[in-house]
């Protein structure tokens, strides 16, 4: 049965819920209006246990919504996969998957600040589709990939560019403290083929890109990954960004809108 599945605070605690209603579109500014929408309210987490409606719904826009899934397990990333993005930083296009990891601390919900490490003067925004994994993945082949997928959400691989570059590696620049937003929804029945992917600072449109433009496809990536390390129910895989990527400062806002995913909105701070 197809759901969007959220994750957000009522009476004062964390509740599951399906969001119902139907979507509009997203306006040319990065905004949406969900004030149709409703969240039917869960018995209990529909990711590791069977789960009922409570018969309660909730206005969408009076609710506080929390990352969608918080990762038990791992979120990796998949770098330089639009070719136009890894031009746009002076980069060579991979020949095979390049991928990092960000920690489940990273994960911030929509909302949430992503807060800017003092250490950094060059912080980035990356608008990312988020695959959700359903089920223990090992030596998956890509023709069954997609039967390993819960679905999808929306991401921001927040970067800390210039430690990128001192590093020589990601850990510290791609793993900080709200670095990775996720929301607002996870869509299981989903077509991630052909998905426009979009993002905004404070209402201008900064990056307008498209699945079809992945360099690596999500069976690969999935195949890929699987040949070497064991993938979790909830763990998430970030897929790429497209070309558009750039600064972002204490006072600005966030947006990132994937086909039929909803809008993922972050403020950013300092910390």
């Amino acid at each position: 049965m197809p759901m969007r599945i959220v994750r957000f605070v009522h009476n004062d605690a964390p509740h599951y819920g399906v969001v119902e209603g139907n979507l509009p579109e997203v306006s040319d500014d990065g905004t949406l209006d969900t004030s149709e929408l409703e969240v039917a309210v869960l018995s209990s987490d529909p990711f590791f246990s069977p789960a009922q409606s409570t018969g309660e719904r909730l206005p969408y826009d009076e609710v506080r919504m929390l990352a969608p899934i918080l990762p038990r397990s791992k979120v990796i990333g998949v770098g330089r996969n639009f070719a136009d993005h890894a031009r746009e930083l002076g980069n060579d296009v991979p020949v095979s998957p390049l991928t990092f990891f960000k920690p489940n601390t990273s994960v911030v919900g929509p909302g949430e600040p992503i807060r800017l490490p003092a250490i950094s003067e060059e912080v980035s925004y990356e608008a990312e589709l988020a695959v959700v994994i359903s089920k223990i993945a090992k030596n998956v082949t890509p023709e069954n990939a997609y039967s390993y997928v819960l679905g999808y959400t929306a991401a921001n691989d927040v970067t800390l560019r210039d430690i990128q570059r001192i590093d020589k590696q990601w850990s510290r620049a791609k793993g900080f403290d709200s670095s990775c937003p996720l929301g607002p929804w996870i869509e299981t029945e989903y077509d991630p083929e052909n998905v426009r992917i979009r993002s905004w600072v404070d209402g201008e449109l900064k990056q307008d890109g498209n699945t079809e433009d992945f360099i690596f496809d999500i069976p690969t990536v999935i195949a890929h990954l699987t040949e070497v390390m064991t993938l979790l129910p909830g763990d998430v895989i970030l897929t790429g960004t497209p070309a558009g990527v750039g600064r972002i400062e204490a006072g600005n806002r966030v947006d990132i809108a994937i086909d039929g995913l909803g809008i993922l909105s972050n403020p950013v701070m300092d910390v």
